[in-house]
């Protein structure tokens, strides 16, 4: 199992005018994953810093880098910078099981990570290798069946995502039917869940109906730690919900897999056409963007605006989840952790 350890508020940004009081709000999987606050947040893909991770974990909650798609020594920069800013405080990394990650997996497991998060595969080859390594395992499900199968495979705590989620979407049940579903179905393995929360009322409302945290990746987006490149994140901060897209556009490097993206020139201009399949879409095989390494950028990538890149970005995917439209500005990720725990804790104290 991870080590506990304490945590305590950063001082980095400055002490809160008014302490929080979130003893009301640590439930049993924040003592098994060693966090005083029930907010993990998301692995967004590229935009998952390690500042971004560290900040979160600081704060109190659970920060997560996105290490699918990096090298073993890319994820071994990542963990180790992660370990540096996080004073001792847990983090996780997040895997995704449509792809090769068994190099990346043993980079992680050396460098003796407390918590992985797994998605869209079968956990159960894995969580064996992961305990003992004294790993936790967390895995992400769309649907109660799914769910069933991670807990028979004996995962740590099961992530219940619903459909309004943004990024890949693994099911097509909203989150407010997903989530007491699914914990009635995993007795006693701990959910959490994710889709459609950005705030402290998403997160009372998951933790009232039987969730253990909360999973946020889009109010995340706009923190200043997220590697998010200013269109993309203006295009978070305007959206409303219904600009969240369920969609299979931006299929380029990970096909037939369902995602909610922001609609842009993109979606917008292959709808118009009648969605058709590839190769035949509107502006198939044009580079829309370069990043700073000199890598080129399709429309219909799979790949996020990040600061770095030049050209038509905002033709790129635009992951995003309906809670968009509930995200109004740009803050650190321990003022984001702050807000909505204090909301959080007002309502389920009713005060």
């Amino acid at each position: 199992m991870a080590r506990r350890r304490s945590c305590r508020r950063s001082t980095r940004t400055g002490k809160s005018e008014r302490a929080m009081n979130t003893s009301t709000l640590t439930t049993p999987l924040c003592r098994l994953l060693g966090i005083r606050v029930p907010v993990i947040q998301a692995p967004i893909g590229s935009a998952a810093t390690p500042e971004l991770a560290a900040a979160t974990s600081r704060a109190g909650g659970l920060g997560t880098l996105a290490l699918t798609w990096t090298g073993p020594q890319q994820a071994v920069e990542q963990i180790r910078r992660v370990r540096e800013l996080a004073d001792g405080r847990p983090f996780a990394v997040n895997l995704v099981l449509d792809f090769p990650i068994d190099d990346v997996m043993t980079a992680c497991l050396n460098e003796e990570v407390p918590i992985v998060s797994t998605f869209w595969g079968d956990p159960g080859d894995l969580s064996g290798r992961l305990h003992a390594a004294g790993v936790l395992h967390l895995h992400t499900v769309g649907s109660v069946k799914e769910a069933e199968r991670a807990a028979d495979s004996g995962v740590d705590a099961i992530v219940a995502q619903g459909w309004e989620a943004g990024g890949h979407v693994r099911g097509q049940v909203s989150t407010l039917a997903l989530v007491p579903a699914v914990v009635d179905a995993v007795a006693p393995v701990p959910v959490i869940a994710a889709g459609g929360i950005a705030d402290g009322r998403g997160l009372a409302a998951v933790l009232a109906l039987g969730a253990q945290a909360g999973w946020l990746g889009t109010r995340f987006l706009t923190a200043l730690e997220a590697a998010t490149h200013e269109v993309y994140r203006a295009a978070v901060l305007r959206a409303a919900p219904q600009d969240a897209v369920h969609t299979r556009c931006f299929d380029g490097g990970w096909p037939n897999a369902p995602h909610r993206s922001l609609r842009n020139s993109t979606l917008t201009a292959w709808e118009a056409a009648g969605s058709p399949a590839a190769p035949n879409r509107p502006g198939e095989g044009v580079i829309v963007a370069t990043d700073s390494q000199g890598r080129t950028h399709q429309r219909y990538g799979d790949m996020v605006p990040v600061p770095w890149m030049t050209g038509d970005v905002e033709a790129l995917a635009l992951y995003a989840g309906q809670s968009a439209g509930l995200v109004r500005d740009t803050l650190t990720a321990e003022r984001i952790v702050a807000s909505i725990c204090d909301q959080a804790q007002r309502i389920t104290s009713g005060a």
